[in-house]
């Protein structure tokens, strides 16, 4: 069970800030996708050729033949996983740690609300905060597409594309709410939650740049999201979700027993 009052309350905090990512993921969105053009995709890939590496590290590719294929050379290999990632790090680090690097959780512990029951809500502000941020961009990406290039996106294969992408960002915010369950001072909470996602992904952008550093890609969970393998129907991408979940969910059971069991000196 969760405690509304302050579930209320902090996502109040969650909405300026939700505000602010799903403003610049709107412009973001809103330019790339009306930039399709398949009579423009070979001037477009030329970019590519000039310089293949720096473009190959962020998840940008040549030879999209379709407006999905499109969104994921230019909007899943770095936009939606860089922007997302900062919520989860901004948002999930100040959840516990704040709270007791300023002495403010003596007061929420000394309200008749357990502790296992502060920790629940606090995460059910994450995960709402993640998903809330993730379905804003299906839909916008979705009313974008149709008013653009109507019957161009393949909107069953954006939802299976969007629901891994809710995959990943759910354990990257397990990594940050568990690195602020363990740690009490903010600012170690914020170089393991931040350093460990952050990490990830420059292993998987050196990954990217080609076939010599390409085994680094067994080293980084972002492998796991397989953006043109979920919408070509491969098994193997379509399985990668699962790990991403179940380490999430992993992650936040953790988290809340070593808060529960946790020494706050307070």
């Amino acid at each position: 069970m969760i405690n509304m009052t302050l579930f209320k309350r902090e996502m109040k905090g969650s909405f300026k800030m939700l505000l602010l990512f799903a403003a610049i993921l709107s412009m973001y969105v809103t330019i790339i996708i009306r930039m399709y053009d398949p009579d423009m995709m070979e001037t477009l890939d030329s970019f590519y050729e000039i310089m293949p590496e720096v473009m190959a590290s962020v998840g940008m590719s040549a030879g999209a033949t379709s407006l999905i294929g499109f969104m994921i050379s230019y909007l899943y290999g770095f936009i939606l996983l860089i922007f997302p990632m900062l919520f989860c790090i901004l948002r999930g680090n100040s959840l516990i740690a704040k709270y007791v690097d300023r002495g403010s959780m003596m007061t929420l512990l000394a309200s008749p609300i357990k502790r296992h029951t502060i920790a629940l809500t606090q995460l059910a502000v994450l995960i709402s905060g993640i998903m809330l941020l993730i379905v804003y961009v299906t839909g916008l990406e979705i009313t974008i597409a149709k008013i653009s290039f109507p019957k161009e996106l393949a909107i069953t294969e954006l939802l299976k594309l969007n629901a891994a992408l809710l995959c990943l960002h759910l354990l990257i915010g397990g990594i940050c709410f568990l690195a602020s369950c363990i740690f009490s001072d903010i600012r170690y909470s914020i170089a393991v939650g931040a350093g460990i996602p952050t990490l990830m992904y420059v292993l998987q952008m050196l990954a990217n740049v080609g076939e010599k550093t390409e085994v680094i890609k067994y080293f980084t969970f972002f492998t796991l999201f397989d953006a043109n393998g979920i919408v070509a129907g491969e098994e193997s991408a379509v399985l990668g979700m699962l790990p991403l979940l179940v380490g999430a969910i992993v992650l936040y059971i953790v988290g809340i027993t070593v808060f529960c069991k946790k020494d706050l000196h307070i």
